[in-house]
């Protein structure tokens, strides 16, 4: 009986260190620069993201396209920090209001969400 209870301690013990594996997982790296666009409620715009990763933790800046003396251009430079985890970015910004998102990559492309006053969705790639 104690033999069998043990042999139970030991495999479940193993399922949950696999599952602490997986979360912490990095698969992906985001280093470089990143382009798209985004949509919500208050309208479109463009979006870049510059990044650096280091294992698991991401650093980097955010600009939002704007027009600036009728010349349309990057704006901004809100510096970000993040992590990755498996295919996962998430983010959040270093100052101003308490910008987040997360984003699925795949490959050269990112897609998912970020909150800056309002929810944004976009879509991104990274530039050669």
């Amino acid at each position: 009986m104690w033999a069998f209870l043990a042999a139970a301690l030991v495999f479940a013990s193993g399922c949950a260190q696999k599952d602490w594996i997986d979360r912490t997982l990095v698969t992906v790296d985001v280093t470089g620069s990143w382009e798209g666009t985004y949509t919500g409620t208050g309208g479109s715009g463009g979006v870049r993201f510059v990044l650096q990763q280091q294992g698991a933790k991401v650093t980097g800046e955010m600009k939002f396209r704007g027009v600036a003396e009728g010349v349309s251009a990057l704006v901004g430079g809100v510096p970000i920090e993040g992590t990755v985890s498996g295919d996962t970015f998430t983010f959040h910004e270093m100052t101003g209001p308490d910008a987040h998102g997360e984003f699925q990559v795949s490959g050269d492309e990112m897609i998912g969400s970020m909150t800056r006053l309002t929810t944004l969705a976009a879509t991104l790639r990274r530039q050669q």
